[in-house]
């Protein structure tokens, strides 16, 4: 009776492990699903926010007006930002007030990824997942 016992307990054992195993992969695979997911352009467009033209002066006395469309993570997102343009105005005009004219040229892409951190700092529903550029002129 004690091999039997023995069969039993290492069968049962192994019926174990290969449950956990099974587990650990179901889990973890659908995880990589949900994070893969992109999101669709309906999505995007849903929750983005078109900044209004923002119009100010560089550290060097040249004239810019520039536009941005904000994307969100969610419509809570998309409602706060609405609400917080004050502070994307004041953010926008602290950075261009620090920028040349070749700063602009060349660091538009720095700007965008500027304004993405510095907004994040400041939402508290969601956050920002990207800023474009769709507006600019320089005089």
């Amino acid at each position: 009776m004690s091999r039997l016992v023995k069969t039993m307990m290492t069968s049962l054992a192994v019926l174990l492990i290969i449950a956990i195993a099974a587990i650990i992969v179901i889990i973890n695979v659908k995880g990589e699903d949900d994070e893969a997911k992109e999101p669709t352009i309906d999505e995007i467009i849903e929750y983005s926010f078109e900044s209004p033209e923002i119009t100010t002066d560089l550290e060097d006395g040249t004239y810019v007006r520039v536009q941005f469309q904000i994307l969100t993570d969610s419509e809570d997102a998309k409602e706060e930002i609405m609400k917080r343009e004050f502070q994307l105005k004041n953010i926008l005009i602290k950075e261009l007030a620090i920028m040349t004219e070749e700063d602009f040229k060349s660091g538009l892409g720095n700007l965008e990824d500027v304004l993405r951190t510095k907004l994040n700092e400041v939402m508290i529903e969601g956050k920002i997942t990207d800023v474009y550029t769709i507006n600019k002129i320089l005089q």
